[in-house]
């Protein structure tokens, strides 16, 4: 799919939740001429590899949330499968913390202390994919830890994104990784891989949030 093709895709997806966009010729849709701008890029994988879909999401002139999805199937096929996977995992994040429509049914949204503020938490489910992503039950200690994480960071009063994957596989070889603000969050790592994740399935299981300081 290409990038016009994508911009038309995300302009109607935006549509049907009545956020009207602007395209510009270079592939972004922007709000009122102004932040935050979005836009997908695909990247066709190489022969049986998935391919991957980029999501860049401009807050600022400073700040942009990046966050890709793999595409399984080739041409077509694999791009509808990742904006699939956007829309589940991250569409409706973003929509509700950067354009302000909040649908509760698709995520989870909580109020934090940390530090001296309050923030609202926008948390997305923990998505599981792969052979035995059906058999898999994500364990409900893997938020609890982020969450506790999370509260002792000394976070700048602004929109912070947070991205959570655990990968598994049937021999018992794991991997978990955690990104605050696109950077590696060694902490948020450490807490994700002292959970006990369901063994001998193979699977990667995904979570995005949200975290945005509440104006008083």
């Amino acid at each position: 799919m290409d990038s016009a093709a994508l911009q038309k895709y995300l302009l109607r997806l935006f549509e049907r939740h009545d956020v009207e966009l602007d395209a510009d010729e270079d592939g972004w849709l922007v709000t009122d001429d102004d932040f935050p701008a979005i836009r997908a890029e695909w990247h066709e994988g190489a022969a049986g590899e998935p391919g991957r879909l980029d999501i860049d999401v401009v807050l600022s002139e400073e700040r942009r949330i990046e966050e890709s999805f793999a595409g399984i199937g080739g041409g077509e096929a694999g791009c509808r499968d990742a904006l699939h996977a956007f829309e589940q995992n991250a569409f409706h994040l973003l929509l509700a913390a950067c354009w302000y429509v909040t649908d509760d049914r698709k995520m989870r949204i909580a109020a934090w202390d940390i530090g001296v503020r309050t923030w609202d938490v926008f948390i997305g489910p923990f998505n599981a994919r792969g052979t035995a992503a059906d058999a898999v039950t994500i364990p409900a200690e893997a938020l609890a830890a982020v969450e506790a994480t999370l509260k002792r960071e000394a976070l700048t009063p602004e929109l912070h994104w947070v991205r959570l994957v655990h990968s598994q596989v049937a021999e018992g070889d794991s991997r978990s990784e955690a990104s605050l603000d696109n950077e590696p969050w060694t902490a948020g790592t450490l807490a994700l891989t002292a959970v006990a994740w369901p063994q001998n399935s193979d699977y990667s299981a995904r979570c995005f949030m949200l975290l945005d300081v509440r104006d008083y």
